[in-house]
């Protein structure tokens, strides 16, 4: 089984227009959006869920108003500030902020009321999916919640387990831009990695970072510039770049206002008469992943 990893350096590149199209072109791939943070893959996809799971990562503390004495212990000790006071019929009571608590869980050991629970923390949910495309796997991040990383190896993890169930042999992952943990995690233990970038000065700065990570991990990497003719120039330099430091030039796709009628329509841009949807395909073909 192949593992194919779209990412890009910045947001906004058209990382996920070009995994969509791919996922049209592959015809027998399971995909998963990796982008938990902000996800968007389904805009295009359009998928019909047939499971839900929630995510749960770390702890959060919940104080028992009934239990709380109102002592202040939790809330001296609390170095995060999510300890708060109200008040009660039955006086000053403490309650915490979850947006605030780290899940340090200093206040649970420390309560002389044993007053505080620390369950699980719910963090999102991962959602395995039906497509034109194929099966998918997505998730969603709560607002404030930890463990994108986490999230992302989860996502992963299932769509492989699809894909060897089904006897499918390539996995497209729309990655998350930057570098962070969460892309770390999409990275790992991949074949291969496409970094979509654009001809700009924080599209090359950024690139350069991401290759840099690929290359940390033993990735093979390819780059695609997307809407180069806006900037042939710049393009050059971002290609002569890559190649300099190991990375494969697989393409070039043109700016083409058509992606945006694309989007408006659900449809992924080689599904409609897109001039750049000829780009599109040549960037698959040179990849050599078809199913």
């Amino acid at each position: 089984m192949k593992e194919l990893v779209i990412i890009s350096g910045k947001g906004g590149t058209g990382k996920t227009s070009v995994t969509a199209s791919f996922a049209v072109l592959a015809e027998k791939a399971v995909l998963a959006d990796c982008d938990v943070d902000a996800a968007d893959l389904h805009l295009v996809l359009k998928p019909d869920v047939r499971e839900r799971h929630d995510f749960r990562s770390g702890h959060e503390a919940v104080i028992r108003e009934a239990d709380c004495t109102g002592c202040g212990v939790c809330l001296d000790l609390c170095r995060f500030d999510a300890v708060r006071t109200h008040e009660t019929e039955a006086g000053a009571r403490c309650v915490v902020d979850p947006v605030a608590c780290e899940g340090c869980g200093v206040c649970v050991r420390f309560c002389p009321q044993t007053a505080i629970d620390f369950p699980e923390r719910l963090c999102g949910e991962w959602m395995v999916s039906d497509t034109r495309c194929g099966p998918m796997v997505h998730a969603r991040l709560g607002v404030a919640a930890e463990n994108s990383g986490k999230l992302v190896a989860t996502v992963r993890q299932e769509a492989r387990r699809i894909a060897e169930e089904q006897g499918r042999n390539l996995v497209i992952v729309d990655g998350p831009p930057g570098i962070g943990c969460p892309v770390i995690a999409s990275l790992s233990g991949a074949a291969q990695v496409l970094v979509v970038t654009e001809p700009t000065v924080s599209g090359e700065h950024d690139l350069a970072r991401v290759l840099k990570l690929a290359a940390h991990f033993g990735i093979p990497a390819s780059i695609c510039v997307n809407k180069w003719d806006l900037n042939p120039e710049m393009t050059e330099r971002i290609e002569k770049q890559a190649r300099t430091v190991g990375a494969n030039v697989a393409g070039r796709i043109r700016y083409d206002r058509s992606v945006t009628q694309a989007q408006i329509q659900e449809r992924a841009v080689v599904e409609i008469d897109a001039p750049c949807a000829k780009d599109i395909r040549a960037l698959w073909a040179g990849l050599g992943l078809s199913c």
